[in-house]
């Protein structure tokens, strides 16, 4: 059988991005939004949550460029004065595994942002991270590990298909097979916390262009199993969206979400 859930990250990094959250799921396909709980617009989105309960919500936790729940006076060793975590991952993923002061700093931030998810009032449906950094073994671990303590039960495993991209014309690198390899580690780590997992995930090589067009050629191709095809979109791109992902098209890929050609692809699928 193939299962298919649509996905936006980033809910509650702007208002333009809860707009679409919400419009997607009302009038598209979107299922599931993962929270930032520190994000500048996260009461906004958690009280739209609350108005659509239908919507699966989880915690997309954020542990390199973003927003941290902490005070920089709690984990001076993650954060700038600013209490935002830096974008250098190489560096971050280093301390996180050599530094045992920085791993106590980011349990400690982890159980903070799990506590304010909890907070909301919402329901845990799963859990993801910013960049995809719970790949890091160490963060993995944790999330793992404080997840189960507030009721987490699935994770996110960014394993994109190297042969779906091929046969969908794409070129794929070294970097993309390594990629989808190393997804095997935090696979093994949820299975070892009794935490449930996609089968694979779509809108890694096209982050951010998931155009209308894209996504009906994926799903015409998508495999058996639970797959997740995630996105990023928004109503309008504001200030924060120019700033951080000026590249992105997240229009088109609200538009994707609420497409009546791509709602009538995914009811043939069942």
């Amino acid at each position: 059988m193939r299962r298919v859930t649509f996905s936006a990250d980033d809910f509650g990094l702007s208002k333009s991005v809860n707009q679409a959250v919400e419009l997607g799921f009302r009038d598209g396909v979107l299922t599931h939004a993962s929270l930032m709980v520190s994000g500048a617009a996260a009461g906004d989105a958690v009280e739209r949550a609350h108005n659509n309960p239908g919507l699966k919500v989880g915690l997309h936790l954020v542990v390199v460029e973003g927003p941290a729940t902490l005070p920089h006076h709690e984990i001076p060793g993650l954060t700038d004065s600013h209490d935002r975590f830096p974008s250098d991952q190489l560096r971050l993923g280093i301390n996180y595994f050599f530094r045992s002061a920085v791993r106590r700093q980011l349990r400690a931030e982890i159980i903070a942002q799990f506590r304010a998810f909890a907070a909301t009032g919402l329901t845990l449906d799963h859990a993801d991270a910013h960049k995809h950094m719970h790949l890091h073994p160490t963060v993995g671990r944790l999330m793992l590990e404080i997840g189960r303590e507030f009721g987490l039960s699935r994770i996110r495993v960014p394993a994109e298909p190297p042969a779906v991209l091929r046969a969908l014309g794409e070129h794929v690198s070294i970097g993309d097979q390594v990629l989808f390899h190393w997804c095997a580690l935090l696979r093994r780590q949820a299975r070892r916390f009794g935490v449930a997992t996609n089968d694979q995930v779509f809108g890694l090589h096209w982050s951010g262009h998931m155009t209308e067009a894209r996504v009906l050629k994926l799903l015409d191709l998508l495999p058996e199993g639970d797959s997740e095809i995630y996105f990023h979109p928004a109503l309008a791109r504001d200030e924060v969206l120019r700033g951080l992902m000026p590249a992105y098209e997240h229009e088109a890929e609200l538009a994707a979400l609420m497409s009546p050609l791509v709602a009538e692809r995914v009811v043939s699928l069942n």
